[in-house]
């Protein structure tokens, strides 16, 4: 059980920092601004799917 409760945990982190630096990376590509790629990094996967649905 202990074992499952790790990979679980390691899949997760894994998937919040994707989430965090695609996000970053859409945003500066964008906005070409640190501040706004700072921002939208800590919404993480919210702003990828606000990016995906409204472009």
């Amino acid at each position: 059980m202990e074992e499952r409760q790790t990979i679980i945990n390691k899949t997760v982190k894994t998937g919040v920092s994707f989430g965090s630096v695609l996000a970053m990376v859409i945003s500066y590509t964008n906005w070409h601004s640190i501040g706004w790629a700072i921002f939208h990094g800590l919404l993480s996967w919210v702003y990828v799917i606000y990016f995906a649905i409204r472009y």
